[in-house]
Formats: C-alpha cells, structure tokens, sequence
C-alpha cells in the first residue's frame, strides 16, 4: 500500500514535469506564430506604400517579425537602394 502511494507521488511529479516542459516548448511555438503574422501584416502596410515592393517570402517575415517596425523599414530601405 505505501509502495503504491509512493508510485503515485513519483509518477505525479513526472506527469507534472513533463505538463511544465511541453506547455513551454506550446508557449515558444505561439510566440513564434505570432511573430510570423505581424510580419506578413507589417510587409502588406509597407507593401502598399508607393515606390516599395518588398517580397513576401519567410526571410522577409523573419526580418519582418522579429525585427517588428525597425525591421520592416530595414527592409524597406534595403529593396528601395537595390
């Protein structure tokens, strides 16, 4: 009967563990979806200005989406000289 108890405790911390681990690694994913999705939308504003076509591809949302509005008008400039 202890030996059960003492099971379920271990096993209840490893079950807890593992929750912890794999709601980090969700949480990391989430904020990496969000990022790719203010830079598409960054690039769709600054796309529409006159003068500048930047092309939507998964560099330019990186740049786009880490970088946030400093990063869209780096890539901004960079197209506008070459």
């Amino acid at each position: 009967m202890i030996m059960d108890i003492i099971f379920l405790i271990i096993l209840i911390a490893i079950a807890g563990v593992a929750f912890r681990f794999i709601w980090d690694i969700s949480s990391t994913a989430l904020k990496i979806a969000v990022h790719f999705i203010a830079g598409w939308i960054l690039l769709t504003i600054a796309n529409f200005l006159p003068g500048i076509d930047i092309p939507v591809n998964i560099i330019t949302l990186l740049i786009s989406g880490f970088g946030g509005v400093i990063g869209t008008v780096l890539l901004a400039i960079f197209y506008i000289l070459f």
